[in-house]
């Protein structure tokens, strides 16, 4: 078995488009993948143990992600991957967890926005600054480079100066920092929310503008849109199927299904819409099959390195 560190995958400067290529190039894998509903055990306040088994047999593997989340270390979420041969079965790697699943996670949170967003967006609202946040951001605006946007940030700390900081190369975004929940959503198209710890209801409907998103990373704190918004898309029935209000939902869809054609996601610029993405192991078996065939095939030294790779570093 060989290991793999979070150190040796930075290494390897994966780009943020690079990353979100992964991510579709998995929800495209997902249909012919064997993709349980993974097990979460919660403890605490707010901790958690997750496991997450998959078989991808079109990538020749099958994986288990070991992860766990505890609120009051640094990092709050962390563990491993372990990587067996489908043919055989045997242990071959195991990989850290915490660089991946923050890329990922991230990934994720952008492909949802490049596909469902109203097509003139401009106003991008984000609460929680941490490392998902930024590895959103970091894949958003290497996807847009030539579109003027504005991003409005939900103060808390001295994170949204950070924040503000770490992109400042670019030139066709501008920041504004808010005060209140409210403020920052209320013109937004877009809406991130990487907020990982909150029991309560954040935000109301009728603060959210026609032709909305939402993209609650984490899950958290929006279920008073579910009944209301047009649309609701999530990565995994099994997942979602145990929202509260599930069976008021308007409408359900599957992310896979919109990438590969077979549902329309958007169909107007007039709905509302929120994309659930509860996290799927068969994004990080593609991730982790990528990054295994670069440092089994590839001198690092050799590697043609990214040169924008500290915006997506964590």
């Amino acid at each position: 078995m060989k290991y793999i560190t979070d150190e040796l995958i930075e290494k390897l400067n994966i780009s943020p488009l690079k990353a979100v290529s992964w991510v579709k190039e998995s929800f495209c894998l997902k249909q012919a993948s064997i993709l349980p509903v993974k097990t979460s055990l919660h403890f605490g306040d707010c901790n958690y143990f997750n496991t997450m088994p998959a078989i991808v047999p079109k990538l020749n593997i099958m994986g288990c992600k070991i992860i766990d989340r505890y609120i009051e270390r640094n990092p709050k979420v962390d563990g491993q991957i372990f990587i067996y041969d489908y043919n055989n079965g045997n242990l071959k790697y195991m990989l850290d967890a915490f660089w991946i699943t923050t890329a990922r996670t991230g990934a994720v949170g952008a492909l949802a926005v490049m596909y469902l967003a109203p097509a003139d967006f401009s106003v991008i609202g984000i609460m929680g600054l941490g490392n998902t946040a930024r590895a959103t951001m970091s894949c958003l605006l290497e996807q847009y480079k030539n579109k003027e946007l504005k991003v409005k940030l939900l103060r808390y700390k001295n994170h949204c100066e950070e924040f503000i900081k770490a992109y400042s190369k670019y030139e066709n975004v501008t920041f504004t920092i808010c005060d209140s929940i409210k403020e920052l959503v209320i013109d937004s198209d877009v809406i991130i929310s990487c907020i990982t710890n909150t029991n309560e209801i954040i935000a109301q409907p009728e603060w959210f503008k026609k032709g909305c998103l939402i993209v609650p990373i984490h899950n958290k704190g929006f279920q008073s849109c579910d009944t209301v918004f047009d649309k609701i898309i999530g990565d995994d029935y099994g997942h979602i199927s145990g929202f509260k209000y599930f069976n008021k939902f308007k409408q359900f869809i599957e992310f896979t299904d919109v990438i590969t054609g077979k549902s329309v996601g958007r169909e107007n610029d007039a709905e509302r819409i929120i994309s659930y993405n509860l996290g799927l192991i068969i994004h990080d078996l593609v991730f982790a099959s990528h990054i295994i065939n670069l440092i089994d095939t590839n001198n690092l030294t050799e590697i043609k390195l990214y040169n924008d790779a500290k915006s997506f570093q964590f």
